[in-house]
């Protein structure tokens, strides 16, 4: 596994327990930034349960946030809460759909009551599948769409009220945090992917609405990362040998992505805001 050295100092935390790419396992590897970066911050991460967005989920409680989980699979989400909580990050799993509005609010409501408030809101639910133009149904379409555009902003919806600088738990000065995870399928055109990169390029466009609507006036920071490639993912799993091959040598380090990069991607972005809300402190 790659270790990005890049940000290490001023804020090295040292050696953490992260988990890597061999299901949700945890294994020794140093993070760039401080352990408790996120102490008393509550995150709910959406997909949090494999993928993507359980090594969000780890890192975010590794670096001193409680975490909930939300997905529609409930084994997936024990088998997860029981790892989080193994490694003594305090979490829930919270079982729904983030196509269903009801599913969204008592999802945002419940991690509210269990913890107390919501700093950070990860959209990381996501579907997708492999198949060409002529070959997807409608609703096949339709169901991407669902999960990953409309799944978002209802999540972003339903959080906004906790979100906001002086919401629900909040500190009248202090928004909270959403990050959307997108794609750069739509970035020219990628084969097979005609839904997946539709979906992605919503998402983006969400991203950036919500980021203009609520930054200044609402004090939440939104932002989105957008992983090419990542090692260990459905996605990745789907490939053909031949086509794993072409797509490792059209990358500069003739390597894949990591799970973890993503999740150091994420921390980058709550360490920003951690800075902007020194700065704003010091004028």
């Amino acid at each position: 596994m790659r270790v990005n050295t890049s940000l290490r100092a001023p804020f090295s935390s040292g050696v953490l327990q992260v988990s890597t790419n061999e299901g949700n396992k945890l294994k020794e590897m140093e993070s760039p930034f401080r352990a408790n970066l996120l102490k008393g911050k509550v995150a709910l991460v959406t997909g949090g349960g494999s993928g993507i967005g359980f090594e969000i989920s780890v890192q975010l409680g590794k670096h001193g946030a409680s975490v909930a989980i939300m997905g529609r699979r409930k084994h997936v989400l024990d088998s997860a809460v029981d790892v989080l909580r193994s490694h003594g990050i305090p979490a829930i799993g919270l079982e729904g759909d983030v196509r269903r509005e009801d599913d969204a609010a008592r999802t945002v409501e419940s991690t509210f009551k269990h913890f107390g408030r919501l700093d950070i809101l990860v959209n990381a639910a996501a579907g997708n599948f492999l198949v060409p133009a002529q070959d997807l149904s409608p609703n096949g379409f339709r169901t991407v769409i669902d999960i990953d555009s409309i799944g978002t902003f209802i999540m972003c919806h339903e959080a906004f009220k906790y979100l906001k600088k002086g919401g629900l738990g909040k500190d009248p000065s202090t928004g909270g945090t959403i990050i959307n995870i997108t794609a750069t399928l739509h970035y020219g055109a990628t084969w097979y992917q005609i839904h997946a990169s539709a979906a992605k390029a919503a998402i983006d466009s969400i991203t950036r609405s919500l980021a203009l609507e609520w930054g200044e006036d609402h004090g939440i920071l939104v932002n989105g990362i957008a992983p090419g490639a990542i090692e260990g993912t459905a996605g990745v799993s789907k490939l053909a040998p031949e086509e794993v091959l072409s797509k490792i040598k059209e990358k500069p380090l003739y390597t894949f992505g990591e799970k973890w990069d993503v999740a150091m991607a994420a921390l980058y972005l709550q360490w920003l805001l951690s800075i902007f809300h020194l700065m704003q402190g010091n004028l």
